[in-house]
């Protein structure tokens, strides 16, 4: 048993436990030490969560079994999930938060008695305006996910998938939610609530499926984002402040990063997180697309070009991640270090599936930071370099998004590769990267294709040099 008291103080150090935690997540010096300040803050209040029960019941011992079935649950998911599939673990993982949210906010509307809320029909009224948007946003968040999940793991077509009028056919429903939290705190109608969560689980597919896999590193901020309001709504249900202050931070920090990602691909964050307003049809412009001539080289054409390089930029991208060719990379590239040749590394704001991806690549297989430079600190670089190296980066390099108007992904900040000596690209095939859109960077005269397997090339790389 603590007191409420103790518990305010607890939550309150958890609080600030998690403050330090993003601050040390903005660095990949202090990512570590951030890692582990959040690990704390969510050890401290969950525990102070489980002590503030009050007697040790039955219901006691079943809170006890369910952390531990989750928790070993999520321990193994985590130790078992390889990095390429860490953007649909996250969305997996949003998509859980999103609807623990609403098994919340159904059991408060059911037994607001066990809250403190009042009684059935007669709860009070800021506490099921906070429910109610609580359990709407949570189960937006929870199909949301779901769509985010489908469409990464190649389930569902990462295109994007739209109809006649579905833009106001999403604004009507949206109209609706608002209508029926007002009514549902007018009347407190147990089928009001019921059809507030059914169609916040519509709108949540709806303003996924039209999104496409140009914008899918948004969504996964978005709906981070998403989560975080889900559970603040929830924590001012409950009066529980260690909630209140996670959810705000998630929330807030996720609506940041969604407009940061929407800066760097110059997508319009209000289209995005409407579920792609305005967006064309992004491979409306490859049916037609003729067929061009593209040079092709070998592992060996590779190394020789890399031999005779003063300075080599590398250019990771998701099919490395696909690969796991990141160990492989670092080997090749300490063989060129040791040839006294410079190495560095570019890494687009939204390579890969999700924020960081690449990032964390990089540092798994101990790439050191100061190698690794973002968009802005290098793109003037490459005109100077001898060789890029492309592994796997697709849209990211794409000209065309300086060139051409009809371009899905034009105006979108990319890699200047093309002013490169000589460019290197490993990809499997010519087809179109995740924004399913051709890239000019392929039949460029300075451009080298290397079909194969990203791990496999780079490693036969490594033994030509």
């Amino acid at each position: 048993m603590i007191t409420a008291n103790l518990s305010a103080i607890f939550y309150l150090i958890s609080g600030v436990l998690f403050i330090l935690a993003l601050r040390g997540l903005s660095s990949p010096e202090t990512s570590r030490q951030g890692n582990f300040f959040g690990i704390l803050g969510m050890i401290i209040a969950v525990t102070v969560t489980f002590l503030s029960m009050g007697n040790f019941s039955t219901g006691f011992v079943y809170v006890l079994i369910f952390i531990l079935v989750g928790g070993s649950i999520g321990a193994f998911i985590a130790y078992r999930i390889p990095m390429t599939a860490m953007p649909e673990l996250v969305a997996g993982f949003h998509s859980l938060v999103g609807l623990a949210a609403v098994f919340v906010a159904i059991s408060a509307f059911l037994n607001p008695e066990a809250f403190n809320l009042g009684m059935p029909g007669n709860i009070k009224l800021g506490s099921l305006i906070e429910m109610s948007i609580g359990a709407a946003v949570g189960a937006i968040t929870f199909s949301g996910s779901v769509i985010a999940f489908l469409k990464l793991q190649g389930i569902m077509s990462g295109s994007p998938i739209t109809f006649k009028g579905q833009h106001p056919l999403n604004a009507i429903i949206l109209t609706s939610i608002i209508a029926l939290i007002y009514l549902l705190c007018s009347t407190q109608s147990s089928n009001l609530f019921w059809i507030l969560l059914a169609v916040s689980f519509l709108i949540g597919f709806l303003l996924i499926i039209p999104i496409g896999g140009a914008d899918m590193p948004v969504v996964i901020s978005m709906l981070n984002s998403y989560s975080g309001w889900a559970a603040a709504g929830i924590g001012f249900t409950l009066e529980n402040t260690a909630l209140i202050i996670t959810g705000a931070l998630v929330g807030s920090s996720g609506a940041i990063l969604s407009y940061i990602m929407c800066k760097g691909m110059n997508r319009s964050f209000f289209n995005v997180i409407l579920g792609g307003f305005g967006a064309t049809d992004e491979k409306s412009n490859t049916s037609s697309k003729e067929q061009r001539p593209v040079k092709s080289g070998n592992a060996d054409d590779a190394a020789f070009l890399m031999k005779n390089a003063s300075s080599v930029i590398i250019v990771p991208g998701y099919g490395m991640a696909v690969a796991q060719a990141q160990h492989a990379l670092r080997e090749m590239v300490d063989t060129l270090k040791k040839n006294d040749i410079k190495v560095s590394y570019a890494i687009h704001p939204v390579a890969g599936r999700m924020p960081g991806h690449m990032n964390v690549l990089l540092a798994e297989a101990n790439v050191p930071y100061d190698e690794v430079f973002e968009l802005e600190e290098i793109n003037n670089d490459f005109a100077n370099a001898d060789v890029a190296f492309v592994i796997g980066a697709n849209d990211v390099t794409n000209p065309v998004a300086k060139t051409d108007p009809q371009s899905p992904i034009y105006g979108m900040p990319v890699l200047d590769v093309e002013k490169c000596k000589s460019v290197l690209f490993v990809k499997r095939s010519l087809s179109p990267g995740y924004a399913g859109i051709d890239n000019d960077l392929f039949y460029k005269e300075n451009t080298l294709m290397l079909f194969a397997d990203a791990k496999k090339m780079t490693e036969d790389i490594t033994k030509n040099l």
